[in-house]
């Protein structure tokens, strides 16, 4: 067939196909993105809708609001003799958690007999709400929340003992632990020395047991933040939660804030004497395997009973 012959032919299958054939036809090939569209580079999260920063500026500005009532309130309280302090600071925890929109669920029953000692696994900041709304006991905490603006005076209101991690200060901090339980008090230790990703329970250090001989019952605890949106929390998502590493307070905060449907588990198990292990290496490695195995039962959204 000619040149002319053959434009002909396709000039008339043309006009036979008719508009169907100029339909399917394209001015230029499909592009696609190659990552999803955020100015953040690698945010798991994405980004969120402006209800979600309503959100978390109501939940802030309460949180705060709150927290400047209830600090000369408890400022009054614990210059009193009495239990109510320590029943004030767990109101004021609860509150906190409910304020920030973090629904709170305890499998087991917390020791009531006095100088108990608690051992948890930390992953953030949140810890300390949720376990100062569970449990009637002073926190453990590293030298520099002491200067803390707000959270500092927070922490002193709430009677937390203060440690740094100076290895000439070790033995007067330790001598000055043993004596506050010796005394009475119950405390929560994290023996992992630091937060964790939420994804695994770090190492236990056997040091951070040196005073679990002059408690009367060690009760061990694993917490893990299971819910996000009402849904399982998948591991993607774990950095919603967890604190670590140089995370700044404040944007892990808000990026939290923003979400609904968030919970956390905390289970107890049963508590026991210190004498029932022979040194705190012993101890350490019993309450890691213990909590460790919890922890990821829970990750892996199975229930765990405790009568």
């Amino acid at each position: 067939m000619n040149p002319e012959a053959q434009t002909k032919a396709t000039a008339s299958i043309a006009a036979e196909a008719g508009p169907k054939a100029r339909r399917m036809k394209r001015g230029r090939p499909l592009r696609f993105q190659r990552r999803m569209p955020g100015p953040l580079w690698n945010d798991v999260l994405g980004e969120r809708p402006v209800g979600g920063r309503l959100r978390a500026s109501r939940r802030i500005f309460t949180a705060i609001l709150f927290t400047l009532f209830c600090i000369p309130v408890q400022a009054v309280l614990i210059q009193l003799p009495g239990p109510a302090k320590n029943s004030f600071a767990r109101f004021y925890h609860r509150s906190l958690c409910w304020l920030i929109g973090l629904e709170l669920r305890v499998i087991g029953t917390p020791c009531q007999k006095a100088r108990t000692l608690y051992v948890s696994n930390h992953s953030s900041w949140l810890d300390i709400l949720v376990l100062g709304a569970t449990l009637d006991a002073r926190f453990v905490s590293k030298a520099e929340v002491a200067s803390w603006p707000l959270i500092g005076w927070v922490a002193k209101l709430g009677r937390s003992v203060f440690v740094s991690r100076s290895r000439g200060r070790t033995g007067g901090e330790v001598q000055d632990l043993r004596s506050r339980i010796e005394a009475g008090d119950s405390i929560i230790l994290f023996p992992e020395g630091t937060t964790s990703d939420g994804a695994r329970v770090l190492p236990f250090r056997s040091s951070f047991l040196s005073v679990a001989d002059a408690a009367a019952q060690i009760q061990p605890l694993a917490l893990v933040y299971d819910r996000l949106g009402g849904l399982p929390v998948g591991r993607r998502d774990r950095p919603l939660f967890a604190w670590y590493g140089d995370m700044e307070t404040g944007s892990h905060a808000w990026k939290l804030l923003r979400r609904t449907g968030t919970r956390v588990t905390v289970v107890l198990d049963e508590s026991f004497a210190p004498d029932a292990l022979p040194d705190r290496k012993a101890l350490a490695a019993l309450l890691s395997r213990s909590i460790t195995e919890t922890a990821a039962t829970l990750r892996q959204n199975r229930d765990v009973n405790r009568h």
